[in-house]
């Protein structure tokens, strides 16, 4: 059957995606140019015409992933509700045992951002999103009397340093906590970081 006709963008798109596929299935030292092309069905030269290296694929993948994130993060903080359900629904969602994707690829692309300058960029761009995004909505909170913290950027660098290693435990070591706990440890601190108790997070 012949392979509908994509536009340049909807290749692009494509191509990234299933890129994203390969290095959370194979990791990126091991993944190419020509596992890309396969999952596809298509020649590693369209791969290379649309990016010139391996490297520049995976940078570029990892940016249109971290984007994506950022896009759901960003549909979760400009609900019209409370900071603080706001606040939740992101943590919950991002915790390693709530529903967000790809913590193994993060994971992959956190190790090889230590010798990939491009890659490190990145990585590191997503970060800083992140923590401006949960530290503006904290402001927010304190601003409408919602909840007390004195430092939003100190707690947002807390907060998601706590998911990133909770994510590092569960997704490299499985059974090395229970996911419970996990989620526990996560509403705790947020509670911690607004000067709430853990039970106002679901009364109000």
């Amino acid at each position: 059957m012949a392979r509908v006709r994509l536009s340049v963008a909807e290749r692009r798109e494509e191509l990234l995606r299933a890129a994203i596929g390969q290095i959370e299935a194979r990791g990126v030292a091991a993944v190419r140019i020509a596992d890309v092309a396969a999952a596809l069905g298509v020649s590693n030269a369209l791969v290379l015409y649309h990016f010139s290296t391996k490297e520049k694929l995976v940078a570029d993948a990892f940016a249109y992933a971290a984007e994506e994130d950022l896009a759901h993060l960003r549909k979760l903080l400009g609900r019209r509700t409370s900071a603080l359900r706001r606040l939740r629904a992101a943590v919950r969602w991002y915790a390693p045992t709530g529903q967000a994707k790809g913590w193994r690829l993060w994971i992959e692309g956190w190790a090889v951002a230590l010798r990939e300058p491009a890659l490190r960029e990145v990585t590191r761009d997503l970060d800083k999103q992140w923590k401006a995004a949960i530290a503006d909505v904290i402001a927010e909170g304190v601003a409408g009397g919602e909840f007390a913290c004195a430092d939003p950027a100190g707690a947002a660098l807390r907060l998601t340093a706590l998911l990133d290693g909770l994510a590092v435990q569960l997704t490299s070591y499985p059974g090395a906590m229970p996911r419970t706990r996990a989620q526990e440890w996560a509403d705790e601190a947020l509670a911690r970081e607004l000067g709430l108790d853990r039970d106002a997070l679901t009364e109000r």
